[in-house]
């Protein structure tokens, strides 16, 4: 079986580099049946948000940093690994952002939504799980709700859980909580339903994001998976994102 592959680089020198070499030895299709991303873990999910409609799978090579989401980088049997990979659906968040100005704004994320402090004080949330308040007052930099794609990212560096992509959870996650000073976030079922409400607005501005997407003084935000939308991900076999997963909770 013969595959037609796309490439798309972020904007490192080595990324670039790369994918002029792998354009000339593989070829660039107009209409691939696969999309090969070279760099980090941020230009991935760039590329998946770029191609979720046409429903093309991503298959990464780690140009970038840390590269939790990539494969390692090769250019020598390309075709067999992508033919013989393993595959991975993912879902993104959906955000609905109202502002104070009374607007609204929606946007999909596949790494997290998150609420973040914008002057000194910090934020004063209110957080609901479907309809229900679980936390009357929290006091913090900032509360996230992590897909489990983006568990490793800004969700692993507040302290989150990292979450096997197969897992049906979501991580969420307070940035330096002050009240409740022992609170650290909870895994919550995939359906849930997340409101999160920002209290004394005029004192504690906040501001939302999905993945790159910003919406400023926010007054709430409702969060919730996106189940009809899916990508694909593609990753060499045997080396999964789950096996990644478990390999990182057992490193000494």
């Amino acid at each position: 079986m013969s595959l037609r592959l796309d490439f798309t680089a972020s904007d490192r020198p080595e990324a670039q580099e790369a994918c002029a070499r792998l354009k000339a030895r593989y070829g660039s299709a107009a209409n691939p049946d696969v999309v090969v991303a070279l760099g980090g873990d941020g230009f991935l999910l760039q590329t998946v948000h770029k191609y979720l409609k046409a429903q093309i799978p991503i298959f990464g090579m780690n140009r970038g940093s840390v590269g939790f989401l990539l494969n390692d980088y090769a250019e020598d049997n390309l075709l067999e690994r992508i033919l013989k990979s393993e595959s991975t659906l993912i879902s993104p968040l959906s955000m609905t952002a109202r502002t104070r100005a009374g607007t609204e704004h929606t946007a999909l994320a596949f790494n997290e939504v998150s609420l973040l402090r914008m002057s000194h004080q910090g934020a004063k949330l209110r957080i609901l799980i479907d309809g229900k308040v679980r936390l009357d007052e929290l006091i913090c930099d900032g509360v996230m709700v992590a897909t489990p794609a983006g568990s490793t990212a800004y969700n692993l560096s507040a302290h989150g859980p990292i979450i096997p992509l197969t897992a049906k959870a979501l991580a969420l996650t307070p940035i330096s909580a002050f009240r409740p000073r022992r609170w650290r976030g909870a895994i919550l079922p995939h359906t849930a339903k997340v409101r999160i409400e920002a209290l004394e607005i005029e004192k504690r501005p906040i501001s939302a994001a999905a993945d790159t997407y910003d919406v400023r003084d926010v007054i709430s935000v409702d969060i919730a998976e996106a189940e009809d939308l899916k990508a694909t991900l593609l990753f060499d076999a045997g080396n999964g994102y789950d096996e990644r997963v478990l390999a990182e909770q057992f490193v000494s």
